[in-house]
């Protein structure tokens, strides 16, 4: 496999534009991103989706869509917001201006085959003399968005109009496609039929599949055959609660991440997001900025992939120092054995919480370590913490330097009675997170 080798990091456009955004709103992500995150690692765009419908509109789906489908039912940009599809070239001139950025391009998809190409009987590519009304599966429909009814897996004709779909996004140039209506519940069929279809088209793209509601670890195997991301949680929005789930979740999912194969814990609801979106008005996120650091850090720590959420061109500095911070792309790309180490209630009444510790080794060939304190409490938390237990009991031996990865600011383990090794004094805010490194001394 030489796609996803590392966690993908890039722009998607749901958590600001929803079903709605336009060309010219992907090239302003687009160059932005090339110019201020690419340095970084940031280096893939996603169209997000209803993209095939002319009259997409904010908060919600347009009921029987009038998606703009070409003769085999097969979903084209609508040209009012994508003009440069006009001329029945789909996205390969968006894709090509993506990539001259040096960036890679996406598109999301939902499961199954058009509702309106099914009603019109439209020819399924090939020698069989199917027709899309032949290899749907009425019966198997999405539960949020009626555009589309499942394909009937057990067809014969069912993966030709699959593959045929494939490679029309393959011929666009394609990088990764965002595969919806996937997980929750599991379509095996489908997602093997996904796998096969891209591996038939000849081009390496990047399968992202969601959402992932109650997604269970039984499904690694099929995962990790057919795709290269998959989606661990519901919608994740700007919401505290949205945030703490999600510690379950990687805590479970992190030990199985491997190159080609990554859980993913949604996308990064930073910045200005709303703005014609799904949920919620036009605003800056609601988390905290302490907020913000503790879901960028767990999921670094836990190899998620990374998508930002809010458009990037009018996005406050602050939070694009967030993104760009060396820290989050390196220890992403280049950390190893992310995982969960402690968590444990503390505190009473108004001080109450969870303590939460992950550590991570560095991959990059030092002796390097990475260790993140979380406190999910309403007020901020002193906590003292042995260096054997973010180190182990042998490593602990020795010196150690300790940085913060978010500040900069170098910290210094201190000793006590009870632990020979020392300990890590820090403070942690509300809801907050203390992220270091320890190494040492050169």
């Amino acid at each position: 496999m030489t796609w996803a080798h590392t966690p993908p990091m890039g722009w998607n456009s749901w958590d600001c534009y929803g079903t709605t955004v336009t060309e010219a709103e992907v090239l302003a992500n687009a160059r932005f991103l090339a110019e201020h995150l690419a340095p970084h690692g940031w280096d893939t765009v996603v169209v997000d989706i209803d993209w095939a419908d002319p009259d997409a509109r904010p908060h919600g789906y347009v009921q029987d869509a009038a998606l703009v489908l070409d003769a085999h039912g097969y979903p084209q940009p609508a040209p009012g917001r994508f003009p440069s599809a006009a001329d029945g070239t789909g996205f390969r001139t968006l894709a090509a201006q993506v990539h001259a950025l040096g960036l890679r391009f996406g598109v999301h998809v939902l499961r199954g085959v058009p509702r309106r190409a099914v009603a019109a009987a439209l020819p399924v590519p090939g020698d069989g003399g199917w027709t899309t009304a032949d290899v749907a599966d009425p019966t198997s429909t999405c539960p949020w968005n009626g555009h589309m009814v499942g394909l009937d897996h057990t067809h014969p004709g069912a993966q030709d109009w699959l593959d045929g779909l494939v490679a029309q996004l393959a011929s666009w140039g394609v990088d990764l496609v965002k595969v919806d209506d996937m997980l929750a519940p599991f379509h095996a069929d489908a997602v093997r039929a996904w796998g096969t279809a891209i591996a038939r088209s000849g081009r390496d793209i990047v399968l992202s599949l969601s959402p992932g509601t109650r997604l269970s670890t039984e499904h690694l195997p099929v995962l990790r055959e057919h795709a290269q991301m998959w989606r661990v949680c519901d919608d994740l929005w700007d919401r505290w609660e949205d945030v703490h789930a999600n510690f379950a979740r990687l805590a479970r999912w992190a030990p199985h991440q491997r190159p080609g194969g990554w859980a993913d814990a949604d996308m990064l609801p930073l910045g200005r997001i709303g703005i014609r979106a799904e949920r919620g008005e036009d605003r800056s996120s609601r988390l905290t900025p302490d907020e913000q650091r503790t879901l960028l850090t767990l999921w670094v720590m836990a190899r998620s992939p990374l998508m930002m959420g809010g458009d990037l061109p009018t996005t406050d500095p602050a939070t694009i120092g967030l993104l760009t911070t060396p820290a989050v792309g390196h220890v992403l790309r280049t950390g190893v054995d992310g995982r969960e180490l402690l968590r444990e209630p503390a505190g009473h009444d108004l001080d109450a919480g969870e303590v939460i510790v992950w550590a991570a080794r560095a991959g990059d060939g030092s002796d390097g370590r990475y260790a993140a304190v979380f406190w999910t409490g309403e007020r901020p938390r002193a906590e003292r913490l042995p260096l054997s237990s973010l180190l182990g009991d042998d490593d602990a031996r020795g010196p150690w330097q300790v940085r913060d990865l978010w500040s900069g600011d170098a910290l210094h383990p201190v000793a006590a009675a009870g632990e020979p090794h020392g300990w890590l004094d820090v403070t942690v805010p509300a809801h907050g997170v203390r992220w270091v490194e320890l190494h040492r001394p050169r």
